[in-house]
C-alpha cells in the first residue's frame, strides 16, 4: 500500500492521478494506523510551510511520519512536501520542520520575478541517481515555489538555474524529494515518477 498523506493542504488530485498514471496505486488517508502499514509515503502540499506543519502536528501525523522514515520506510516530498522534509523555514517567521533532511527553507532573494513559476531546465549533479534513469539533462519542468532549501547539498540530485541554485530533485537513503510538479511537467514529470515507482519495488 502507497500512502499518499492528506493534511489538508496537499494538491491530491492531480498528484495522486500522476503516480497512477506510472501504475502506483495510491491510498489518500491521513489515518496513523494507515500511515504505518504503508508500504511507502507520498507527501504532497501546497501553500505556507507554518500552515502546513501546524496541520500534520493536529493530525499526529509529524511524529508517525518520522518514526517511519526513519526505519527505513521511502517518502517522497512533493513541492512544499519537499521542503517540510527539512529542518526548518524561514517563511513568515520561522518554523520547526520534519527535520529528515538537514538545511533550511528560504526566500529566494533574486531580481527575477517570484514566484519562480513556469518551466526551467534540470542540471544534473548525481548523474548516475536512479530517479533521472528515464530523463536527459537539460530537459525542462515545471515550477510554482518562492522558497528553495538551502542546504549542503550532499542531498542534491538535480537543480535549476533561477539566478541561484534552485534543488530540483533531492536524495538522502530512502528519502526522495521534488521541487517541481511532476504531475504538471509532461512526460519529464511522468519518467520521473516512473523511475521512483522502479527504484521503491
Amino acid at each position: 500500500m502507497n500512502v499518499m498523506i492528506d493534511y489538508g493542504m496537499g494538491n491530491l488530485n492531480s498528484a495522486q492521478k500522476g503516480f497512477e498514471r506510472v501504475g502506483l496505486d495510491i491510498v489518500v488517508s491521513d489515518s496513523v494506523q494507515k500511515i504505518r502499514d504503508a508500504r511507502t509515503l507520498i507527501l504532497p502540499g501546497v501553500g505556507a510551510y507554518r500552515d502546513a506543519m501546524a496541520l500534520l502536528d493536529k493530525l499526529e501525523l509529524s511524529e508517525v511520519i518520522k518514526e517511519e522514515v526513519r526505519n527505513g520506510k521511502p517518502i517522497i516530498g512533493i513541492c512544499l512536501g519537499m521542503q517540510l522534509l527539512y529542518d526548518k523555514s524561514y517563511e513568515y517567521g520561522e518554523y520547526e520542520g520534519l527535520g529528515l533532511i538537514e538545511g533550511e527553507i528560504k526566500k529566494m532573494e533574486v531580481s527575477l520575478k517570484v514566484p519562480h513559476m513556469g518551466w526551467n531546465s534540470l542540471n544534473f549533479k548525481d548523474k548516475d541517481n536512479k530517479i533521472l534513469k528515464y530523463i536527459n539533462e537539460g530537459e525542462y519542468v515545471y515550477y510554482v515555489h518562492s522558497y528553495y532549501a538551502d542546504s549542503d547539498n550532499s542531498e542534491l540530485v538535480a537543480y535549476s538555474d533561477y539566478e541561484i541554485m534552485i534543488p530540483g530533485i533531492v536524495n538522502k537513503d530512502n528519502i526522495y524529494g521534488i521541487q517541481f510538479h511532476p504531475e504538471k511537467s509532461g512526460m519529464v514529470g511522468h519518467n520521473i515518477l516512473k523511475a521512483y515507482k522502479e527504484i521503491i519495488e
